[in-house]
């Protein structure tokens, strides 16, 4: 049994048959090397004698486990992710899902590199998270975390806002567009890549900036430093409701003349990957560029 991971949490997709075969595997796998194992309850229901496992919520979790293994897809990550960050968990992903940036395990033979996670041969990095706030009259109304990426959008498809922008209490720029995608080096492969915004190394200090169909030819992503304080002021002239998304998960609604705070959340994400493990490896794989061109 490894000194650094003595209780391990499991976390995954509920009612999804690949994950739930999965979940027996390494619960069996984990109770045989003699770990305490603790069950998210909602997914602790497809074991199959749920009812001898040490069912918990997520928050419980995170109070007790010195590893979680998240089994899904990105998506699951991230939800977890902004939770466990709070307690200082360690995190690795077994992929259930389709991209699978975040998640390195093959779920049909996670074993050999989870025992050699175990033993204590892995690789750490420290993946930072947004804190998103949403301000009425100088009055705090809401608030959340994102892992990928904040984004400030109209309720309705195709619907041109105006904000204003400020780093660090300076101006920036005053923009009409479908909205803004602030995103983390983790986020800059998923939404903001989309919208044409640059691939940030997870390493980097550094957050993106990524105009929404912007009404204008000049506007162009910007990349800030990651201590950058990013306030967005909402113009009185939006006709419409609009909405914070953090992750595409939970939404933060806002009114014209709200103010909205992005920033790096205090605590980290502790993400946990096998010793074999390449960022660039990961991208080549993920984005094709492995493919031959001629």
């Amino acid at each position: 049994m490894s000194a650094s991971f003595k209780t391990i949490g499991l976390i995954g997709k509920a009612n999804h048959e690949g994950a739930a075969l999965t979940l027996q595997r390494l619960y069996a796998f984990l109770q045989a090397l003699g770990y305490r194992v603790l069950v998210e309850r909602h997914y602790g229901g497809q074991l199959a004698n749920p009812e001898d496992a040490n069912l918990v919520n997520l928050v419980e979790l995170g109070e007790q486990a010195d590893l979680a293994i998240v089994v899904g897809g990105d998506g699951n990550m991230l939800g977890a992710a902004r939770v466990l960050a709070r307690f200082n968990v360690a995190v690795i992903g077994v992929n259930r899902g389709k991209l699978g940036f975040l998640t390195d395990l093959n779920p049909d033979g996670f074993e050999p590199a989870l025992e050699q996670v175990l033993s204590g041969h892995y690789i750490e990095e420290k993946r930072f998270l947004l804190e998103v706030e949403v301000f009425r009259h100088a009055e705090l109304k809401s608030a959340n975390s994102a892992m990928n990426e904040a984004v400030l959008h109209a309720d309705k498809v195709a619907h041109m806002i105006e904000f204003e922008c400020f780093i660090n209490d300076d101006f920036v720029f005053s923009q009409k567009s479908d909205g803004l995608i602030v995103s983390t080096p983790t986020g800059s492969t998923a939404y903001s890549l989309s919208g044409g915004g640059p691939i940030l190394t997870p390493g980097l200090n550094a957050m993106s900036l990524v105009p929404m169909f912007p009404h204008t030819l000049s506007s162009r992503p910007l990349v800030v430093d990651g201590d950058s304080v990013i306030r967005l002021k909402l113009s009185l002239d939006n006709t419409d409701s609009l909405q914070v998304s953090c992750d595409s998960h939970v939404v933060l609604a806002t009114l014209p003349g709200d103010e909205v705070v992005i920033k790096k959340a205090e605590k980290p994400l502790r993400l946990i990957h096998p010793t074999d493990y390449s960022y660039y490896n990961v991208l080549r794989q993920k984005l094709n560029w492995g493919s031959r061109l001629y």
